[in-house]
């Protein structure tokens, strides 16, 4: 879909995409470049809230990182021992 901006910069966004995507008057959104493409993305309005959950169904960084100090702490443990011993 062709869109033309105005003397003011302005553009209309159709009717079709503003209904679809819950664009009402007042709608805050963000321009976003990405390299020579340019997005019209809605702004959050809470984005910490809204994005609680997003990352659930990943595996947990948390228990990768105890994973990864309980091998770095058997490591010094057994250098130690051979050091010592």
């Amino acid at each position: 879909m062709n869109l033309t901006i105005s003397n003011k910069g302005w553009i209309v966004i159709p009717a079709e995409f503003r209904k679809k995507y819950n664009l009402l008057p007042g709608t805050q959104v963000i321009v976003v470049d990405y390299g020579g493409v340019l997005s019209i993305v809605p702004a959050m309005q809470n984005p910490i809230k809204q994005g609680r959950g997003l990352l659930k169904d990943l595996p947990s960084l948390t228990d990768d990182l105890r994973k990864e100090r309980a091998g770095e702490f058997a490591r010094e443990e057994t250098r130690a021992n051979q050091l010592n011993g």
